[in-house]
């Protein structure tokens, strides 16, 4: 795959699991490591080639700013960030929670602000990587898509509210499907399969079946209708899973908590911006 193109400088504030990930990935497709300055506090090195620096460089503008720190830390960050910035730099917000508005009244002169919801398989190039702004600026809606496009599915979204609910599917998504992975796996342990191998298992399992979901052109259900033969194995499975909609309920519940948890987070950001 084509190393994606940089328009100038490329800062990284903060560099925790996310935006690290997304580094590893975009050093591996051949970025310009000489572009790639990380800002992060503690100074610990990166990758080979990468500059890391503890505070804002002086002197210098950058074309591109990635904010990958903790939402907590945004009133700590922009008003030492926001003075660098010019209206042509693009400033890219992977801050769950933290809504454009928000954004634009700590970092007034980009034209472009764009929210990115990456998820933690952009490692591996399989990613989804969710984005949304509210500036048409062609150029650099291109530049940011090709750039995301590198860490896997990018879907651009029309409204905000779209694009954090989408940010919950696919964002907290992986965390909820590792659990039932997990617990897959312990319930076969114990009912008899050793641990490591039932692990194993699982994970290829999930592997394999996500593929074919993936590829196919029927929907999961219809998929698990096939696997499931009328008074079979499976199908006894699932009826514990279906009976009174108990999966369903569980995972609408768990994702309406995870929706709540991100408008609290918006909530916070805009009351820290009036106090």
């Amino acid at each position: 795959m084509k190393a994606p193109s940089l328009p100038g400088p490329f800062w990284l504030i903060g560099c925790g699991n996310m935006a690290g990930a997304m580094l590893e990935r975009w050093l591996e497709v051949g970025i310009d490591r000489a572009q790639i300055t990380v800002v992060r506090p503690s100074g610990r090195p990166v990758a080979e080639g990468v500059r890391v620096v503890t505070a804002m460089p002086e002197g210098e503008v950058p074309a591109l700013v990635m904010l990958g720190v903790k939402p907590q830390r945004l009133e700590e960050v922009a008003p030492v960030l926001a003075p660098v910035l010019d209206p042509a730099t693009v400033l890219i917000s992977i801050l769950a929670g933290v809504e454009q508005a928000s954004l634009r009244a700590r970092f007034a002169a980009p034209r472009t602000i764009v929210r990115a919801m990456p998820n933690t398989p952009v490692r591996l190039g399989k990613g989804v990587v969710g984005l949304f702004s509210d500036s048409e600026h062609a150029r650099a809606r291109e530049t940011v898509g090709a750039l995301m496009g590198r860490l896997g599915h990018v879907e651009w979204f029309e409204d905000e509210a779209s694009f954090a609910l989408a940010g919950h599917l696919t964002g907290a998504g992986p965390a909820f499907l590792f659990r039932f992975v997990d617990a897959l796996a312990e319930a076969a342990e114990k009912l008899g399969l050793p641990a490591p191998q039932a692990a194993r298992l699982a994970a290829a399992m999930v592997e394999g079946a996500g593929a074919l979901a993936a590829a196919s052109e029927d929907p999961p259900a219809e998929l698990a209708r096939r696997v499931a033969s009328p008074g079979g194995t499976t199908e006894a499975g699932l009826k514990v899973l279906d009976g009174e909609d108990a999966l369903r309920a569980l995972v609408l519940r768990t994702l309406d908590a995870s929706r709540r948890r991100g408008r609290e987070l918006a909530e916070a950001a805009r009351e820290a911006r009036r106090a």
